[in-house]
């Protein structure tokens, strides 16, 4: 990434964090539920596809802890851990500059802090994943996202990618993350997400598996 690309990097998040900051505790409620009641329909539609189809079906969901400012998904992640025919996973940074390692994770599991002060799981290690959801702070049209700096999802979902292993990647965000506009241009090594959702829709519209 050159210094142009980078300084503008920085100048986004700044202005993107400003931005959802300055949501309402009414518009993050409200834009949370509806986040997580288009997730389940997508999820819950995409398994009836895949039974029907005769495919193998979704089993392993890696999700996120939401911190304050993000679309709180912990509601949903309860929901899910209560069917049994899935699992849910949280992400574990385990050294800098790595991928990040997925650890089971039911309402039962214990928790404690990682490297960001993000919650992370206490649980055995998990499958692979076949859906992945990712923070997503800025994002474009054509799927493009703007994390937060440290470059453990991309990554992450390069080291899946290279393994041969079939995922989807969500990206969940805030509407107000919209960079489409922005003279922004991913670096080489981004990987673009296959669906993006937000308190709004689906700007980068839900895949079908």
């Amino acid at each position: 990434m050159n210094k142009n690309t980078q300084d503008n990097a920085v100048a986004l998040r700044k202005r993107l964090k400003q931005g959802r900051q300055a949501l309402t505790t009414t518009e993050r409620s409200r834009g949370a539920l509806l986040i997580r009641g288009r997730l389940y329909t997508w999820l819950a539609s995409q398994r009836t596809r895949l039974l029907e189809a005769g495919r193998p079906d979704i089993r392993h969901i890696a999700a996120f802890w939401s911190m304050p400012d993000e679309p709180a998904l912990q509601p949903l992640l309860h929901q899910w851990a209560d069917d049994e025919t899935l699992s849910v996973s949280l992400p574990v940074v385990t050294a800098p500059d790595t991928a990040l390692s997925f650890r089971l994770w039911t309402p039962d599991t214990d928790m404690r802090a990682g490297a960001y002060g993000i919650q992370e799981s206490c649980g055995p290690a998990a499958p692979l994943p076949d859906v992945v959801l990712v923070p997503t702070l800025g994002y474009t049209r054509h799927g493009d996202r703007l994390g937060y700096g440290g470059g453990y999802y991309d990554r992450t979902l390069a080291a899946l990618r290279a393994s041969g292993h079939t995922f989807t990647a969500i990206g969940i965000a805030w509407a107000t993350g919209d960079i489409s506009a922005e003279p922004y241009s991913p670096a080489p090594h981004d990987i673009p997400l296959d669906g993006i959702l937000t308190d709004k829709g689906w700007p980068v519209p839900a895949p079908d598996l």
